[in-house]
């Protein structure tokens, strides 16, 4: 049985780490955008070669509406051409929040996109999905294998090396989860905030019952998206006598003027895995990636 690592060359970095890391060859997918915004894609194959029998295909799905078309399209001819087993690889995995309809006629997007991937895949692996109100991943992903990893120990191990007797903060009662497995795995004090959102952009925050001041305090989350939540958070953490607060995100999606928000709310330091190529990287996921792939019988991992 044979086995490769496709993905697109925006993310060929991050793809490179997970291929070496699981020891797979690895290829580019040929990308090509026409006049009018179709796509067309080329499976890097030569003239009556087929695909390999195990296909793994890195692709995270930030801004993913025209991602999601690719995944469609790759998928569809890799079945066409022969391709036994097809896996993605989707360090951050869109439309997971909603999950309830809260008008009706609301779309779910987690299952109707859930549903879509379960349908292309035998396979899918991520990391911190955003999951609110069900426990599993493979409630979201009905069929076949739907893997979720979680970013807070490697996060963790990050803190532990640049911060010296770090207070662990989440900003909002969803953030416990990943505050709490961080901070077993080091022993770290933590606490979590309690948050009323009036909008995406409109959030009051209440910190927790936590001794700050003098403390060098981080901030920790899954994902950060308009950094208005830990923004306000790092405000209050400045006003109530923290020595320093700095921000570490598993997914750095940060959108418009997020970064200069933060700095301009205190944060000192802010650092992301590589789910999401961004200047703030600081960890790779690639070994948390390729042992998730090994359990799945796909490379060394």
């Amino acid at each position: 049985m044979t086995s490769q690592l496709l993905y697109f060359t925006d993310e060929q970095a991050p793809a490179l780490r997970l291929a070496a890391a699981c020891g797979l060859p690895a290829a580019a997918v040929e990308r090509h955008r026409f006049p009018d915004d179709e796509l067309r894609l080329r499976l890097p194959l030569a003239a009556g070669e087929a695909p390999a029998d195990t296909l793994v295909l890195y692709r995270s799905l930030d801004r993913p509406n025209e991602k999601l078309v690719e995944l469609l399209l790759v998928a569809g001819e890799a079945r066409r051409l022969g391709a036994r087993r097809l896996l993605l690889v989707a360090p951050y995995l869109a439309y997971m929040r909603q999950d309830i309809a809260f008008q009706p006629g609301e779309v779910v997007s987690q299952k109707v996109v859930g549903q879509f991937l379960a349908g292309l895949f035998d396979a899918v692996i991520t990391v911190d999905p955003h999951l609110h109100r069900i426990a599993t991943l493979d409630e979201a992903i009905p069929h076949g294998d739907a893997l979720s990893l979680s970013g807070a120990p490697l996060l963790a191990g990050l803190i532990a090396a640049r911060v010296e007797n770090p207070l662990l903060v989440g900003p909002d009662a969803e953030s416990r989860q990943w505050i709490e497995a961080a901070a077993a795995t080091h022993g770290f004090d933590y606490g979590v905030c309690s948050k009323v959102r009036h909008g995406d952009r409109d959030v009051e925050i209440a910190l927790p019952a936590l001794a700050v001041r003098g403390r060098a305090v981080v901030l920790l989350d899954d994902v950060a998206s308009t950094g208005h939540t830990l923004a306000r958070a790092a405000r209050l953490l400045g006003a109530a006598g923290a020595a320093s607060v700095d921000v570490a995100v598993t997914h750095a999606l940060f959108a418009d003027d997020a970064l200069q928000l933060l700095g301009e709310a205190g944060v000192r330091e802010v650092w992301s895995s590589d789910c999401i190529a961004h200047p703030s990287n600081a960890v790779s996921v690639a070994p948390l990636l390729a042992e998730a792939l090994g359990r799945l019988g796909v490379g060394a991992g």
